[in-house]
């Protein structure tokens, strides 16, 4: 299989050469075809040795998509391309994955939480590109020191990515792919950075950015869709105690709580229709449906006093504990009755 061709924006690295620091090894860089995803993320949910923090690195033809996995559960997706890099809803990662999967390719490893929340950091904030003299490469870190920078450089030579931790200048922790037993950090640097053997420079990208120490949890698609499907029962509860009036107060009320919370928009969507694909936490979701449901079902009382309460208990039965752990039921006025 060819390998592609796309690079990583602003440099000659491609994407198809990038290298993560890991731990133990799950599954060996194998082509997609020889993979079902979805056990691969199965298995990360439900067996021990899977229950581990660590990344699923995905090589596309255009596109290098990473999902990251803490205690095994997808927490977050990003995505490095020609053009920049992103954030990616969760569903939309696994979607292009699917679509491309004859051509792409996938490593999966563990690695340590900290490093997950750079490599999701490094895609989340514009990073500061960094410049690297190539005839001084032994100044990187000088130059650092003298900056009294504080934050994270990542530091990519010829594929190989790492992670540098600085504090007021000074290197105080990292994760390194190809550091030698022995080796401190400027042998280390120095020799990345210098000529090979042949006397060939590395082609190299540089950039920092602000510390981080956790990946942001991401909504799942069947959380999103179990939402959906919550908002639409209200809304047929609702439908059948106001004499079939609800309905489009529902859509007035969804389009006016979207301006403040954006996930509605996918939440509010007719079922019937195919799942609009958002970077959300669980939280807004939570928020997101709370803060409608609070103003459609008022409009709701005033038409059939006391369904508020019975809307709500019949829409979310199935459901409760889970929105009682969210605090769904915290914003409401109105006490569901089981």
């Amino acid at each position: 299989m060819r390998r592609s061709t796309a690079r990583l924006a602003r440099s000659k690295v491609l994407l198809a050469e990038l290298e993560y620091p890991h731990d133990h090894v799950q599954i060996h860089r194998t082509r997609l075809p020889f993979i079902h995803l979805d056990r691969v993320l199965h298995f990360a949910k439900i067996d021990r040795d899977g229950q581990v923090d660590g990344f699923i690195a995905v090589y596309l033809p255009d596109e290098l998509a990473i999902l990251l996995l803490q205690r095994g559960e997808l927490q977050n997706a990003v995505a490095l391309r020609e053009g920049g890099r992103v954030v990616l809803p969760i569903a939309s990662a696994l979607q292009h994955i699917d679509e491309e999967k004859e051509r792409g390719e996938l490593f999966y490893a563990s690695a340590p939480s900290q490093q997950l929340a750079w490599m999701y950091q490094s895609c989340a904030e514009p990073a500061l590109a960094r410049v690297i003299d190539a005839g001084q490469p032994g100044q990187l870190l000088p130059v650092l020191r003298h900056e009294v920078f504080s934050g994270v450089l990542e530091l990519i030579v010829d594929g190989r990515v790492n992670y540098l931790q600085f504090e007021n200048g000074e290197h105080v922790s990292g994760y390194y792919s190809a550091m030698r037993d022995g080796e401190n950090i400027e042998e280390y640097v120095s020799r990345l950075l210098g000529p090979d053997p042949e006397g060939r420079m590395p082609r190299v990208s540089a950039g920092s950015f602000q510390d981080t120490s956790s990946v942001p949890e991401q909504a799942s698609p069947t959380l999103i869709q179990t939402y959906r499907e919550l908002y639409w029962a209200i809304v047929t509860g609702a439908d059948e105690l106001a004499s079939g009036t609800a309905t489009k107060k529902a859509d007035k009320y969804r389009d006016l709580v979207k301006n403040v919370h954006p996930s509605l928009k996918a939440i509010g969507q007719p079922l019937e229709e195919e799942a609009v694909a958002i970077v959300a936490s669980p939280n807004d979701l939570t928020a997101a449906l709370s803060e409608w449901a609070a103003q459609f079902l008022e409009v709701v009382e005033v038409v059939a006093p006391g369904a508020a309460s019975d809307v709500l208990t019949n829409a979310t039965r199935e459901h409760r504990f889970v929105l009682q752990k969210a605090g769904f039921y915290d914003g409401l006025p109105w006490t569901a009755n089981w």
